[in-house]
């Protein structure tokens, strides 16, 4: 009788230990945001509430498969080095390999016990027990959850890890054993609830990352010229340029092949002007035969020539406070530039068949991707008009002498078209990047846009492939010269590839880069060294 009450007031003492001991497990992993401070403080407690020696969490690296010791008490950082385990090797790598928890009565009889730190002496042996259990993790993520299943070859076992323990009995070997493997237990669920916090809170400043980097281009873009592409050197010189000039009154000539944006920047400058709540009117000069630009341009009377049935408002008088574009300012005739002039210099005019002077209070920005320079001594373009228009010259570069925006341009219209056909395309193959990229683009950003609408249209992946592309971008005058591959060289490359893509996709990472290709770690890690891929250049730089 007194021996059943001195056991039970034991155990009861035992149960408040263990209670104790939670608590303050508890508190400390609640408290911790960084996972290795976390689990140092698991030894800790464990070591000074329990008498729990050598306390020990041991992790699986995902690129070498093999158990390292992630935090211990009470064990050197030389002998943690040595504390390297393969899966299913000795006591620790079994219970990680089988998802079941491990007790060892006595360590100098478990031939399994292989004591790597060498951190226990032959008398520690015959005193010491040995406890481990696994660290089992929920994964959210699929990609993660596959990984953890590819180790282990099943997909029942979801252990990451391992909690382990040397315990020092006094007494023979029992049931106070099975007391502490279930509070281990207990131990090593709370370890791998915060493992998976940690993971939910990566995930999310990871997400706020990517977030804020979206909305800083946004942002970016708003003031840099509205929707207006390009982070080259030439690109970041108009910028400057349309800043400068843009809150003034002068009048702006846009310089540049078709298709480079000059329509985009004469929109820039009038958003970004002090006539921005005025109207923003356009006008291509190319369009329209001479009787009908004049019309347009200087509106006219009623009865001012046959088909004129009422009075007609022209674009110099309905743009009034804001700005007027003229484009293709290179293909006006003679007459037109005559008047054209007169409103520059006089900032008035009348409209045609008219008689009353009609006040002009316009911003005037003109395009032409003519040389007027060679117009001017051909004469046919007038010089004074020349001089008129060119206050303020602006040259677009090219798209072929930009190419470190054409990427940018193309991931911008993809997105664009993707949300206008309601279709999911998340990125582009490197090989179709390369056909972007050395294509000398003649018809400059507008072609690339038509281009990558019509890839999205053509498109049944989530992937644009050089495929999708127009076939002028695959002519022998835009691709490389180099000899052609060997069947085992043309695999090698599209493998390289296949690889270099999932990478960029999961920002270097090679779990979720063999997750996406459906292979394992071990032969993404094999493929990425034998084809010499650096996957830390594909990380994304916060």
């Amino acid at each position: 009788m007194t021996t059943d009450l001195h056991t039970s007031i034991k155990n009861q003492d035992l149960a408040r230990q263990d209670l104790s001991c939670l608590y303050e497990i508890t508190k400390n992993l609640a408290a911790g945001t960084d996972l290795q401070e976390s689990l140092n403080s698991v030894v800790r407690v464990l070591a000074d509430m329990k008498k729990m020696e050598n306390g020990t969490v041991t992790i699986v690296n995902p690129l070498t498969r093999e158990l390292e010791i992630e935090v211990a008490c009470g064990i050197t950082a030389t002998a943690q080095k040595k504390g390297k385990y393969k899966l299913g090797e000795g006591i620790t790598g079994r219970v990680v390999s089988t998802g079941e928890p491990v007790i060892v009565p006595r360590i100098s009889e478990e031939p399994l016990f292989l004591n790597r730190t060498g951190i226990r002496n032959d008398e520690q042996k015959k005193k010491s027990s040995f406890i481990c259990v696994p660290i089992k993790v929920t994964f959210e993520s699929s990609e993660q959850k596959v990984f953890i299943q590819d180790i282990h070859d099943r997909s029942d076992n979801l252990s990451i890890g391992a909690l382990s323990v040397a315990v020092y009995y006094e007494n023979e070997f029992g049931s106070q054993s099975e007391q502490d493997l279930r509070f281990l237990t207990i131990v090593s669920a709370l370890i791998a609830q915060t493992v998976h916090r940690v993971q939910v809170i990566n995930r999310e400043k990871e997400a706020l990352q990517m977030e804020n980097q979206r909305l800083r281009r946004e942002l970016s873009g708003k003031n840099r010229l509205s929707d207006i592409i390009g982070n080259s050197s030439r690109m970041q010189e108009v910028f400057e340029m349309v800043h400068r000039v843009a809150d003034s009154n002068a009048t702006v000539l846009l310089r540049g092949e078709s298709g480079t944006g000059k329509s985009m920047v004469a929109k820039s400058l009038h958003h970004n002007s002090r006539r921005a709540d005025k109207p923003f009117l356009v006008v291509n000069c190319s369009a329209l035969p001479e009787n009908l630009l004049e019309s347009e341009l200087f509106g006219h009377e009623k009865g001012a020539f046959t088909g004129a049935e009422q009075r007609k408002k022209g674009r110099f008088e309905l743009a009034e406070g804001g700005t007027l574009f003229l484009d293709e300012i290179g293909e006006i005739s003679t007459t037109v530039q005559i008047k054209l002039l007169n409103v520059i210099q006089e900032r008035c005019f009348q409209r045609l068949g008219g008689t009353e002077l009609i006040k002009s209070d316009i911003r005037l920005v003109a395009a032409t991707n003519r040389n007027l320079e060679e117009a001017v001594l051909e004469g046919v373009f007038r010089e004074d008009l020349y001089y008129r228009l060119n206050v303020f010259p602006v040259h677009l570069p090219p798209l072929r002498e930009r190419r470190t925006d054409i990427l940018l341009l193309a991931e911008y219209f993809l997105e664009q078209y993707c949300q206008e056909n309601n279709k999911r395309i998340e990125r582009i193959s490197t090989t179709a990047i390369d056909l972007l990229i050395k294509y000398h683009w003649p018809g400059n950003v507008r072609e690339l846009q038509n281009c990558m609408e019509r890839a999205v249209l053509i498109c049944d992946s989530n992937t644009i492939s050089a495929v999708h592309l127009p076939p002028t971008l695959q002519s022998s005058d835009s691709v490389s010269t180099d000899s052609p591959l060997s069947l085992s060289g043309a695999v090698e490359s599209f493998e390289r590839e296949l690889i270099i893509d999932a990478l960029k996709h999961t920002n270097g990472n090679q779990t979720k880069a063999a997750a996406r290709l459906e292979t394992s770690l071990r032969i993404i890690n094999y493929k990425i060294h034998n084809y010499g891929i650096d996957p830390k250049q594909f990380k994304v730089k916060s």
